[in-house]
């Protein structure tokens, strides 16, 4: 990240550094990360949008966040790096276009949840709601990853202890390896929880489980985790 601090009187001393430039990360997700759940649109553009998630804030630290609503080659145009949190079932387009993207470069971090466990305000069912399970397994096959998940596991968070950290988990999935992944090398760690994988000339890193995420929980652990797992990206 570039700051340029501000040497001028007035205003522009005022708001002592002014960020320059920061290289754009696509967000795609169905958590209330960039938006809070429920948050009406109208109000947003009146001026009346709640307080950001610490998520949001995080990443902007660090980067230009871009939020899409779809993994078509066009989105992804112009973009080195993304995060998929607790996507959405990606359409057959969207798993081409994603994977093209990655193996010509692009670098994601994706949190895949089998059990999220993040509080919603809507019913089950009800579209405004998170995705319980995420629902990605075409491309997970495609870079050589089944996901998995234990019901016999303590329902209480706990922490994994990793090689570069520890993460706050709640009914995590594990990661297993298979024999279809197409030019495709991934090593896991944390107790199967992260999936590091080089795919093509691009790199993903996956993390089965959403809880570190958790916008209604800002814990100094959690963001130490997420900064972590961001800076495998570079």
């Amino acid at each position: 990240m570039f700051f340029l601090a501000a040497c001028s009187s007035g205003d522009e001393a005022t708001r002592g550094e002014v960020k320059v430039s920061q290289e754009r990360l696509g967000l795609f997700t169905s958590l209330p990360i960039y938006w809070a759940e429920g948050q009406d649109i109208a109000a947003m553009l009146e001026g009346n949008s709640q307080e950001m998630s610490w998520v949001r804030s995080l990443l902007e630290e660090q980067y230009d966040l871009a939020p899409l609503d779809t993994l078509e080659a066009e989105s992804l145009e112009g973009l080195e790096e993304l995060i998929l949190a607790q996507p959405r079932a990606l359409a057959p387009s969207e798993n081409v276009a994603l994977d093209d993207w990655v193996r010509g470069g692009g670098k994601a971090l994706v949190f895949a949840d089998p059990f999220l466990t993040q509080h919603s305000e809507f019913a089950l069912g009800d579209p405004r709601r998170p995705f319980d399970v995420v629902l990605i397994s075409p491309i997970l096959a495609r870079w050589g990853l089944t996901l998995e998940f234990d019901d016999t596991q303590s329902q209480d968070e706990r922490v994994i202890a990793g090689p570069d950290g520890e993460y706050p988990v709640q009914l995590a999935g594990r990661f297993s390896l298979g024999d279809q992944g197409e030019d495709a090398r991934c090593a896991l760690s944390a107790d199967a929880l992260i999936a590091d994988c080089a795919i093509g000339r691009g790199r993903v890193v996956l993390v089965a489980d959403a809880a570190m995420l958790d916008t209604e929980n800002d814990t100094a652990q959690r963001r130490t985790a997420l900064s972590g797992l961001l800076g495998r990206l570079d």
